[in-house]
């Protein structure tokens, strides 16, 4: 274990080889396809339309759940450490982290990065801000990460975190996007404060509708923050976004329905940008109440649904099947050699026999709010389960406010994973026992003994057969059906450029299309 890390990002052999699966799964740009100067140029206003966001969306890092907050999070704040567009973690607000054992890391952070404030960013800032998501009070959705952590203090200019065992993957959590560096006074954060130390500073907000940023002028990055402004809308209607860029009243949409691609691209008005990576479409059972509480429900629901159709018609070819996995073909222990299910009514009515059922009457709230096509894929979900005695009710939902009032509030569901670098970071924000975002709230004893056991284990071997058997679990005891992993899909204007490979690392070049992208 020993030098597990240095200045410059990863060295241990198996996360570079983490690093470099994530990487892989981004996309590299087609040479007729480029706009991309070989210097970026400065200048303009960026506007982004996406399809996310609520009246009720909240300013503390802890909480923030939808693409709207997380590319709004983007343009203000720096965390630790960056996921760059190749998949490799580099140093942000973290100059350079090492640990000797894995188990106690030293976070060197840098000098003379000063937030909108004026203040200068300081280790009892960092302190501050990764101790909000800690402790017996903390609302985070990543308060699970911070389980493993008996220390946090300061010692000159590092932060030193200590765990209660090795975890070689740590400085991966440390790139999460709830891990904004924020100021901090008397070992606390404002989490309703807009001050960050990130490359645009607030100038107006108003929440689920719009943000207004402007070039914050003293940002530490030179080579990045381009755009003299940036302005984040929710656009909630799918056709809305496509209409606002066509009408060039935004410069970039997500979530962009499959059918109008082949119309977009026909007019030659937008570019396509087409992503494979670790993002999946989830349908999560709450698993406490009847009838989800029974494994044989489960296993009847997953043998109901038709994955490929679900991926020819929703995401038209822009993604793959799952198999109830969210650890993806990006992850360095994906397990590909797990029994595929298919459709198949026969087994389904196997499962609903065993679980002492002749038929199944459920409901599944559902909204494009969850995902684009979330509507049209539940519907396509009720027509098969039908041939299985499967009769789900299908309730459309409002897209505004679905995340508070819906997700984790009904006990089925449409939803969405952005996946994560690494399987410890998958599993512990969505799977562990406790996690705030587990939304089947499954508990299962074995795989949460794996889960622990994982994060210390260095033997490359031992290590993948533990995130197989977590898998495998997931797979087949899990309360979430996941049928597709679905690419970021997203249209901008001609006069948008990127750079030549884009993140795989969440949407929207890992929500740093802000700081990375600029007009020809």
């Amino acid at each position: 274990m020993k030098n597990l890390t240095n200045r410059h990002g990863v060295t241990r052999r198996g996360l570079m080889q983490g690093a470099a699966a994530l990487g892989a799964a981004g996309l590299i740009l087609p040479a007729g396809m480029r706009k991309a100067h070989a210097e970026p140029q400065r200048g303009g206003t960026f506007r982004i339309g996406i399809g996310h966001g609520s009246s009720t969306d909240s300013l503390d890092p802890g909480l923030w759940d939808n693409l709207y907050v997380q590319v709004f999070a983007a343009s203000r704040h720096n965390q630790l450490i960056e996921v760059n567009n190749e998949g490799q973690l580099v140093p942000e607000i973290a100059e350079s982290w090492d640990s000797t054992d894995g188990a106690t890391w030293v976070f060197k952070i840098r000098e003379g990065v000063t937030f909108h404030s004026g203040k200068t960013v300081t280790p009892e800032d960092v302190l501050a801000s990764l101790n909000h998501h800690r402790g017996e009070d903390a609302t985070s959705a990543i308060k699970t990460f911070f389980d493993p952590v008996t220390d946090i203090r300061v010692d000159g200019q590092n932060v030193v975190v200590t765990l209660d065992a090795p975890n070689g993957d740590f400085p991966y959590l440390m790139s999460d996007y709830h891990l904004a560096i924020m100021p901090g006074t008397d070992g606390r954060i404002d989490p309703t404060s807009y001050d960050g130390c990130g490359p645009y500073v607030v100038e107006s907000y108003e929440p689920g509708v719009q943000a207004s940023l402007t070039r914050n002028p003293d940002y530490w990055k030179s080579d990045r923050a381009h755009f003299d402004r940036v302005e984040i809308l929710s656009i909630l209607d799918s056709t809305a976004r496509l209409n606002a860029l066509m009408t060039g009243g935004v410069d970039l949409i997500d979530q962009i329905d499959p059918a109008t691609i082949g119309m977009l691209e026909a007019r030659g008005t937008a570019r396509i940008l087409s992503i494979p990576g670790n993002a999946h479409y989830v349908f999560p059972m709450d698993s406490r109440e009847a009838p989800f509480s029974d494994n044989n429900v489960r296993l009847a629901l997953k043998y109901a649904i038709d994955r490929e159709d679900m991926v020819d018609k929703i995401l038209g070819g822009h993604g793959a099947v799952s198999n109830d996995n969210p650890i993806g073909p990006a992850n360095r222990y994906f397990h590909a050699e797990m029994e595929a299910k298919t459709f198949d009514p026969d087994r389904a009515r196997y499962h609903l026999r065993e679980a002492g059922m002749d038929s199944l009457n459920v409901t599944l709230h559902v909204a494009d709010a969850a995902f684009s096509g979330a509507v049209d894929a539940g519907a396509l979900f009720a027509e098969t389960a039908r041939q299985c005695g499967i009769n789900i009710d299908l309730v459309r939902e409002p897209n505004d406010g679905y995340w508070d009032n819906v997700w984790m509030q009904k006990p089925f569901v449409a939803s969405y994973w952005g996946g994560r670098a690494v399987e410890d970071q998958m599993f512990t924000t969505g799977y562990a026992s406790g996690s705030s975002w587990n939304d089947s709230f499954w508990e299962h004893e074995r795989f949460n003994e794996l889960l622990v056991r994982a994060r210390s284990e260095i033997d490359e071997d031992l290590r993948r057969e533990m995130y197989h058997e977590m898998q495998q679990i997931v797979s087949f005891e899990g309360s979430v059906i996941i049928p597709m992993n679905n690419n970021y899909v997203m249209a901008t204007a001609l006069n948008v450029a990127t750079p030549e490979r884009i993140s795989a690392n969440w949407n929207l070049d890992g929500f740093r299309c802000v700081e990375r992208w600029w007009f020809t």
